[in-house]
């Protein structure tokens, strides 16, 4: 039995908080702090310390199943893999390649990403493949990459975040979603910087707030107008900056001076003397920061609307400042990493473009195929769903819930049902393994060795503290035995520092170029920040980490020719052709379904503190359990009292895609028009049964954050 301590990250958020694994009597292990790791500094939240538990052959899957006479059975590995491959066989026969999918999931390693993509593409020949991320960030990354050219969560350190003057928090309850972030903003305080947080909820986070906006759901476009049109009526914005580092600022100021502060009043329910105090607070200081999460991310015009507080940004002269700029605050465990590498719909590793020839061929010459039989960008997530048992007749999912989480939950678990074939790799059996015709049990994060990427960028180490169950194997495992099953006998190794290797090769010379990134330095650094080029030019890359830091922060200083990482962004330049960041004008508009006579509230969703994403996992730990039992229903008194509803009693609430029943959690820090909804649960208390799948035009990311409802009592 190993003794030591084994340094590692946890497998929830995408803090990747670092901790310490020791071996116990019991062959399992133990969580114990670990305060060198920069990122938490040895906090972990719920969450994090009951991670072990899952661990437990009692609560997880340990042998491969098979549905015989419509049940799943245990089976034996090589009988589980045959079927899967002779599943998409016949599905490739007789329908074409496009007709088997591929979805992935945000949990999933880089090194498990990077091959799920490479299947796909190279063995199935299928374009069909996206993931559960899509669902997440999609839409700030749209946002970034139309602004500054590149997408990284946060273009600069946590560290950063105490250190500047005034935070805008946009659609984020840190305080319950990454407990150990909150330190970052209690000490932002305690360094006289404020903290503006914006969300239709007073939420724990929104406690520690200087100022508090609640805006009425899917209007934080407006009221980020809004801000932007006192900026320039109060002469406040930096025109020099402008200037020297921007392009595209007279169509988006001409867009911002038609939405003047009592229209975005009218609009946000914000008033105005709030909206000119937000403007103060954010322009006084010297440096000044925005952090935007689902809030403003998960709608229909999410894109529009990060551009817009990305706008605010660079009128004011933050970005691509010290201590100073716009950031997302990725949710997912490897949210960052998930959407880098290659299983998005229209993507390839290093974040290249599928459409791009060169990105087609230097990828096709590291995986020794033409870069002519690479196939071209497929359906993004929801779409691919909706897409199932028609167009698409096989699937192969990796580390996703979608019957849980997904927008339209009934619609897409019918979807799911009228397949011909469905295979799930999991460490649960979850609610959409449920409905498979093959379930894989894989390895979890303690039991593997793998790589993730942080909300920062910072590439992180996670290592093997335990062996699994016998009868576990792992995902890189799943991916050899299949393509060696479907005629492709090389190309996917199942040691998962070879598996990066190949990575680094393939992102080389990509936005996110990992080539300088080895297991070596990840265990010896406590992680590296991506860019990071493995040549020995990089101290003359404009983006370079030697220009990329603080006057006083000595980290990025190059090292015998080693690129050190890049941990501060955007310094130099921006990572557009010119140089120069985009403004991109933007105007309100509605959310896709506003409310009626017939749907007259506005409903919301999140999550809580003791469970995480789909609750697949965490509802299995009895102690999060414990803490959050099931839905609830959130609403005003005043609600409550027009629906004769008391404290607890079961509720309705009908959208225009179907009804959950949750009970009634009555308080005023929620807006009279407003209910909110966790989506951690199955069943008739299933959230995504309701939220809307209108899709941002440019993200595709469904409208999860507003849709109408109505509510009934259930007597």
């Amino acid at each position: 039995m190993q003794t030591s301590a084994t340094p590692t990250h946890c497998p929830y958020c995408a803090l990747q908080c670092g901790m310490n694994l020791t071996p116990e009597q019991s062959g399992g292990v133990a969580v114990v702090e670990r305060p060198d790791f920069p990122v938490n500094r040895g906090a972990l939240c719920g969450k994090g310390r009951t991670a072990p538990e899952l661990l437990s052959s009692r609560l997880r899957l340990t042998s491969p199943l098979v549905r015989k006479a419509g049940v799943l059975a245990p089976a034996t590995w090589d009988e589980a893999l045959d079927r899967i491959a002779e599943g998409l066989t016949r599905t490739r026969t007789e329908h074409g390649p496009d007709a088997c999918g591929v979805f992935g999931g945000g949990g999933l390693t880089n090194e498990k990403a990077y091959a799920l993509g490479k299947f796909a593409r190279v063995v199935l020949g299928t374009s069909q493949i996206d993931y559960n991320g899509r669902f997440c960030m999609s839409s700030a990354a749209a946002g970034g990459i139309k602004a500054f050219g590149l997408d990284r969560g946060l273009p600069f350190p946590l560290e950063d975040i105490p250190r500047t003057g005034c935070v805008i928090l946009v659609g984020s309850n840190l305080a319950e979603t990454m407990p150990p972030a909150l330190r970052y903003l209690t000490e932002l305080k305690e360094n006289g910087g404020t903290l503006i947080v914006i969300d239709p909820r007073r939420t724990r986070t929104a406690e520690q707030a200087d100022l508090h906006l609640a805006p009425r759901p899917g209007t934080d476009l407006a009221l980020a107008l809004g801000m932007l049109h006192l900026i320039v009526a109060e002469d406040r914005t930096d025109e020099a900056y402008i200037q020297e580092r921007t392009s595209g600022w007279e169509e988006t100021r001409a867009a911002a001076m038609a939405h003047w502060p009592e229209y975005v009043e009218r609009i946000t329910g914000v008033p105005v003397p709030q909206l000119r105090e937000a403007v103060r607070l954010f322009c006084e200081p010297a440096n000044a920061m925005v952090l935007t999460a689902r809030g403003p991310e998960q709608q229909s015009k999410g894109t529009d609307t990060v551009g817009a507080w990305i706008n605010l940004c660079l009128a004011t002269g933050r970005s691509g400042q010290p201590l100073s700029g716009y950031g997302c605050l990725t949710g997912q465990g490897n949210g960052q990493g998930g959407r880098e590498h290659g299983q998005k719909a229209d993507q390839l590793p290093g974040y290249r473009k599928l459409t791009d020839p060169a990105a087609r061929r230097h990828v096709a010459d590291v995986w020794g195929v033409d870069p002519d039989s690479l196939p071209g960008p497929g359906r993004s997530a929801y779409e691919l769903l909706d897409a199932l048992g028609s167009d698409i007749r096989s699937l192969l999912l990796m580390g996703s819930n979608p019957v849980v989480s997904a927008p339209r939950a009934a619609h897409i678990e019918e979807r799911i049902r009228s397949l011909d074939f469905l295979a799930v790799a999991d460490v649960v059996l979850s609610e959409t393994a449920a409905l498979a015709d093959v379930v894989l049990p894989v390895t979890q994060w303690a039991e593997e060795t793998g790589t993730t990427t942080n909300l920062e960028g910072r590439v992180l180490l996670r290592r093997r503290a335990i062996s699994p169950p016998s009868g576990v194997r792992s995902d890189l495992d799943v991916l050899h035995e299949l393509a060696d099953r479907l005629g492709v006998e090389k190309g996917f190794p199942t040691d998962p520092e070879e598996v990066f290797d190949e990575l680094r090769r393939a992102s080389a010379g990509g936005p996110a170029d990992y080539s300088g990134i080895t297991y070596r330095r990840l265990a010896e650094e406590n992680g590296v920040f991506w860019p990071c080029p493995a040549t020995e030019g990089a101290a003359e890359d404009p983006e370079d980490a030697s220009l990329d830091v603080l006057p006083d922060d000595p980290a990025g200083e190059p090292v015998d020719g080693v690129h050190p990482g890049t941990p501060r962004l955007f310094l130099d330049r921006f990572a557009t052709e010119d140089g120069r960041a985009r403004f991109v004008p933007v105007s309100h508009r509605p959310a896709a379904e506003e409310p009626d006579d017939e749907y007259p509230v506005l409903l919301t969703t999140g999550r809580v503190v003791a469970q995480y994403q789909s609750g697949a996992q965490t509802r299995r730990v009895a102690e999060l359990n414990a803490a959050a039992p099931g839905p609830f229903v959130e609403m005003h008194p005043r609600l409550a009292d027009r629906l004769g509803a008391a404290d607890g009693d079961a509720v309705a609430v009908v959208s225009r895609r179907g009804r959950a029943v949750a009970p009634a959690r009555i308080t005023t820090s929620i807006r009279p028009d407003t209910v909110f909804m966790p989506f951690h649960w199955p069943g008739e208390g299933r959230a995504n049964t309701l939220t809307n799948p209108a899709l941002d035009p440019t993200s595709r990311m469904p409208e999860f954050k507003t849709c109408a409802v109505r509510l009934e009592a259930v007597r």
